[in-house]
């Protein structure tokens, strides 16, 4: 059962699933809000991207300022305020580097080949094959390199969750099928499956202490990485309504960026990884509700089949693992 829980960060599982969850509903406004960018400005995606990543980084890091300016005062209103935080080791100080520079990494290839994806096949093709394949890529790599293993009811509940998926994103008009986009897409769903591997596993040894830090630097690597792209495509956007454009990067960068990733970070380090993956289906769950409550999309029988599918494989999942988490707890007979 070490395999199950083995929280190196101290985070409860309980939590580490609302994180989760909030962390995927995050996520699911991004999608509303770049349609909004885009009526608004000529802004691209590879550009909106790199805003992401630099507004997030901006707000992590004034955080972290606040939170140290803090701690300093705190010092000084006596020696035992705050107890002095432990140095790091050699080992752990590794971890943290390899994290920042494997997330940052793996966030440039999955954001640039899923848009590319969704340029060359089409947004329901490039998110179906990009979103559907990361649960088995990363249930695969989570059983292989960790021993995780997902059971008949995980199993099931990634069945239904993939199928609820399909349903939702393919059920309102589906797409044109082009193999080069379909690589594109599986390649961005290798990259995020890496992500997630990565955030476990240092996660299980004890590297996902400080998963706000960490989240800031691999932003910071993201965008240095996307720089050149963006260059290409156009830094700044051209609009008749700058305070509109300037209010949604704003929120971008604040909610499906800084707090959704430092969030996610967090649960992924100490949740299973397969069932992180299909708890942060709950994405496209809620860009559907936005879609159909905030920009005015009609809600087809497809939008409602594959939402209830998607809520009740990520439930039953959630469930299965506060069960084992439990089971892990509990102390033996013996």
């Amino acid at each position: 059962m070490s395999n199950v829980s083995d929280n190196a960060v101290g985070l409860p599982v309980g939590r580490g699933l609302f994180y989760l969850v909030v962390a995927g509903a995050a996520w699911g406004t991004a999608g509303a809000a770049a349609a909004m960018l885009y009526r608004s400005s000529d802004l691209g995606p590879v550009a909106l991207s790199f805003w992401r990543y630099v507004g997030g980084l901006a707000l992590l890091m004034a955080v972290r300022a606040v939170r140290a300016v803090s701690r300093v005062r705190a010092r000084a209103r006596g020696p035992g305020a705050v107890a002095p935080a432990a140095r790091p080791s050699v080992e752990a100080r590794g971890r943290r580097v390899l994290r920042i520079v494997g997330t940052g990494l793996g966030l440039t290839v999955f954001q640039t080949a899923y848009f590319a994806a969704v340029q060359e096949t089409g947004l329901a093709v490039g998110t179906v094959v990009t979103i559907g394949a990361g649960p088995v890529l990363i249930a695969l790599g989570a059983r292989l390199t960790m021993g995780e293993r997902l059971g008949r009811g995980g199993v099931a509940a990634m069945a239904g969750a993939l199928g609820g998926l399909a349903v939702l994103v393919l059920g309102s008009g589906g797409g044109v099928v082009k193999p080069l986009g379909v690589v594109l897409a599986l390649v961005s769903a290798a990259a995020y499956a890496g992500i997630t591997l990565l955030t476990r596993r240092l996660g299980r040894a004890g590297g996902g202490a400080d998963p706000r830090s960490t989240t800031a630097w691999a932003f910071a690597v993201g965008a240095v990485c996307l720089l050149p792209l963006v260059a290409s495509e156009g830094l700044l956007p051209h609009t008749a309504d700058p305070a509109r454009v300037l209010v949604l990067l704003v929120y971008v960068a604040a909610v499906p960026t800084a707090l959704a990733y430092a969030l996610y970070f967090a649960g992924a380090a100490v949740v299973r990884a397969a069932t992180a993956s299909v708890i942060m289906l709950i994405e496209p769950v809620s860009a559907a509700v936005i879609a159909v409550a905030v920009l005015g999309e009609r809600l087809t029988v497809a939008t409602a089949l594959g939402t209830l599918l998607l809520l009740a494989a990520v439930a039953a999942l959630a469930v299965t693992e506060a069960r084992l988490a439990s089971a892990y707890r509990r102390p033996s007979p013996a």
